[in-house]
């Protein structure tokens, strides 16, 4: 297979970033729609993504089973699948109190979470560069903690909203180590991804009709959103970003995935005017820089 050229790569990356920094605003445009907040909606958008997500992958199904790999990967894979649905549960919840720009920042700092549980749980020590950048994201989560949202919206809850999204960015870190783990052991990554995604949806399926109205009775704005977001967010997002690291570095696709929350700022202020106050925004960069360090002293070490 001929290799395609750079600018045909940094086009489809761009494409997958550009669709990943929508999520949040299909989020918080279902929000609006519905008219309903907190956990029962978010429950509805998180399990309503991932079965979409997995009725597109049912047919992979078939590899699966004639896939023979050790019984651990599978468990791997599952906990993978539970530590995803956490994770969408989390920072989708965090958009109905915080800010666009503080959510999706937060949400991003996952690389420094899989750092610190790769050094308590793996024995894995890291650098002192990817403790400096620790640190760096560390002063920056403070000062988002203690500028707020200034938003408009009567639901916000910035303190909430934070720790949510910090919340989605743990989890999600459990979600990449038990991936690294399950693929470590012989899973194939078609495999990985139609049992993670069949799992976390099968969790989260029965969850909004015990919390909420179940799949029913909303506008069908929200639907579309849903739709939307199934397909820009998981379809076009994140295969493009993962065909993308076939022909780029890793190194390089993980920093150009921190421009998700720039993308996303922009679309908020663009859609909803939400202006974040201004520790918010300087908090916001300090992580980023902090993230990229971290990220970058670890592939280093890698």
């Amino acid at each position: 297979m001929r290799s395609p050229q750079l600018w045909q790569v940094s086009l489809i990356l761009t494409i997958g970033i550009l669709s990943v920094s929508s999520t949040a605003i299909f989020i918080r445009l279902a929000l609006q729609a519905s008219e309903k907040l907190g956990l029962e909606f978010s429950l509805f958008l998180a399990a309503s993504r991932l079965i979409i997500a997995s009725l597109v992958l049912l047919p992979a199904w078939q590899k699966v089973v004639t896939n023979k790999v050790t019984i651990k990967a599978y468990y791997y894979a599952i906990a993978a699948g539970f530590s995803l649905s956490l994770h969408f549960v989390c920072w989708i919840t965090s958009l109905s109190f915080t800010s666009i720009t503080a959510s999706t920042t937060l949400v991003t700092t996952n690389p420094i979470w899989v750092a610190i549980l790769s050094w308590f749980w793996l024995k894995e020590k890291p650098k002192k560069l990817t403790i400096l950048g620790i640190i760096i994201a560390l002063v920056g989560g403070i000062l988002i903690a203690w500028g707020g949202s200034d938003s408009n919206n009567s639901y916000s809850s910035p303190m909430l909203g934070n720790t949510l999204a910090l919340m989605g960015a743990f989890f999600v870190s459990f979600y990449l180590i038990f991936g690294k783990i399950a693929q470590q052991q012989g899973l194939k990554i078609s495999s990985y991804s139609v049992i993670v995604y069949t799992t976390a949806a099968m969790l989260l399926f029965p969850l909004p009709f015990i919390f909420g109205d179940g799949y029913t009775n909303y506008p069908n704005s929200v639907y579309l959103y849903v739709i939307l977001m199934a397909i820009f967010s998981q379809l076009i997002g994140h295969t493009s970003i993962n065909w993308s690291v076939r022909w780029l570095s890793p190194t390089l696709v993980t920093l150009a995935i921190l421009f998700e929350p720039i993308g996303a700022s922009f679309l908020g202020f663009v859609l909803f005017q939400e202006i974040p106050s201004i520790l918010v925004l300087i908090g916001a960069v300090i992580i980023l820089i902090g993230v990229i360090i971290a990220v970058i002293s670890s592939q280093v070490q890698s």
